[in-house]
């Protein structure tokens, strides 16, 4: 099924102000349809990533002493183009990462609304005047940038990602490096192409693709990187936390959940249905704030089961440019294998099956699967782990007390959702479910860019991600007293 759409291209590094070819080159695929190239794109290696780094290094003081309305002015270019051009980037993410279309398009959009609202932030990094203790002495507080600022970005939110880690970064007037996911370099060349028409002086915002093994790790190791932020898998992180912290680089980590979607007996239950349907399985289940872990008060468990293997049945999976398709492919092979080997896990270890994890056949060739739901024990590792796929799994909780006590039952704190019609049980929930983030009758998965995001325990190390909050990773705090 060939589209006149289907454009393959050549995505370069971009390093001090040039396109640079890499050393090697590797193709990105689409996963949807595995006959189609998306990109050809470069690979850097060790020496690439170091002149890229000094490239910032370099950069770095000039940008800082730029004025706010600078950055501002800068930012909110970037924005504007991002937004005019959604439908482009959309259908380029979509091809490449295989989410459907219109989330493809509306996370395009995202990107571009957070580089505005950075704009706005750019002219807000501000500091305070405080009494001094003693007589005829003043003292004030200020921001500044922490230095160069190395960013490695996900597969799953292709431009959102990089978008909320690159804006704050450049609008407290630090030099980035970025590196995104290998399967998606195509969606981090075309960010950088915008940025790179921003008039950045020259070195301030960097591209290197290649491997996490190899660009990753030099980026972790080197000791002109200030700041280093990373999303992805908890064992990748920790890596990351151990390599940087050793040099004493800051260091904001964001590595996934396994989030429990809370259902009490006196929820509307279409509601919780759907906030179950939302958070497990859209985005193919592809997201650190899923609600892989459904916990369900017994007066209202098999019904509401039930109601959630009926709405299963009718979401349609397939080709991510298909009109009226709920659930895309899975973004690559190796992901698609993980997936199926925790199906095979879960049985093995006695959850019910109650439907779906089967693999699927399209007119195109593609990773597609079944969204699949177990009934669990809280001890069966599909209820603990993290699957990254369209699977979830249901525990049945006593009342609600026990249902938050299953909440948080997991070495995992980043977001917690219930759905109940009772006000002192949801402010009970949100006071003490251990996470980052809450949710009371609404999807886990699902959020805004303009307050802060970010887990506890082993979902995430640092100061939070978006919102104002931003600014305390991307600056450093400096106290200066002068006697009059």
């Amino acid at each position: 099924m060939k589209r006149s759409s289907e454009v393959q291209l050549s995505a370069r590094h971009y390093i001090n102000g040039r396109w640079e070819t890499g050393v090697t080159s590797g193709l990105s695929t689409n996963p949807s349809d595995l006959r189609e190239t998306v990109a050809e794109y470069a690979r850097a290696d060790r020496n690439q990533t170091e002149q890229a780094v000094r490239a910032a290094a370099d950069a770095f003081r000039a940008w800082s002493m730029t004025t706010p309305q600078r950055r501002a002015d800068a930012l909110d270019q970037i924005g504007s183009e991002i937004l005019a051009r959604k439908d482009e980037l959309g259908l380029l993410l979509a091809r490449e990462e295989g989410k459907t279309l219109p989330e493809a398009v509306a996370e395009a959009a995202r990107a571009g609304q957070i580089f505005k609202f950075f704009a706005g932030e750019a002219l807000r990094v501000g500091g305070e005047t405080v009494a001094s203790l003693r007589p005829g002495v003043h003292v004030d507080v200020t921001r500044e940038p922490v230095g160069v600022a190395a960013l490695i970005t996900p597969w799953n939110f292709p431009l959102a990602i990089p978008a909320w880690k690159i804006a704050p970064a450049l609008a407290c007037g630090n030099a980035v490096v970025f590196k995104p996911s290998e399967l998606v370099p195509a969606c981090g060349w075309a960010l950088a192409e915008i940025i790179g028409r921003a008039a950045l002086p020259a070195g301030t915002f960097n591209l290197v693709m290649g491997s996490g093994r190899e660009v990753g790790q030099a980026l972790i190791e080197h000791p002109l990187v200030d700041a280093l932020s990373f999303t992805g898998s908890v064992a990748t992180g920790e890596r990351v936390l151990q390599a940087a912290t050793a040099r004493r680089a800051k260091v904001q980590l964001e590595m996934g959940g396994k989030n429990p979607l809370v259902v009490l007996a006196d929820a509307d239950l279409e509601l919780a249905v759907d906030c179950a349907v939302q958070g497990a399985f859209f985005s193919t289940g592809q997201r650190c704030t899923a609600s892989s872990r459904l916990i369900v008060e017994a007066p209202v468990h098999d019904a509401f089961v039930a109601r959630l293997k009926q709405r299963m049945a009718a979401l349609k999976v397939g080709h991510a440019l298909e009109p009226g398709v709920d659930i895309g492919p899975v973004a690559d092979r190796a992901q698609l294998e993980d997936n199926m080997a925790a199906i095979a896990t879960a049985r093995e270890e006695g959850a019910e099956h109650v439907c779906g994890g089967d693999l699927l056949q399209r007119p195109s060739e593609g990773h597609y699967m079944s969204p699949a739901l177990f009934l669990a024990q809280p001890g069966h590792r599909i209820a603990r782990e993290e699957v990254f796929g369209p699977v979830a799994c249901v525990l049945r909780a006593d009342d609600a007390e026990h249902a938050l006590v299953l909440a948080n039952d997991t070495p995992f704190g980043l977001c917690a959702g219930i759905c109940t019609n009772s006000l002192r049980h949801a402010m009970h929930f949100r006071r003490h479910a251990r996470v980052g983030m809450t949710m009371v009758n609404l999807p886990t998965a699902g959020i805004d860019y303009h307050v802060p995001f970010g887990g506890r325990k082993a979902s995430g190390y640092g100061a939070r991600e978006q919102g104002r909050h931003a600014a305390e990773f991307y600056t450093t705090v400096k106290t200066g007293y002068m006697k009059a």
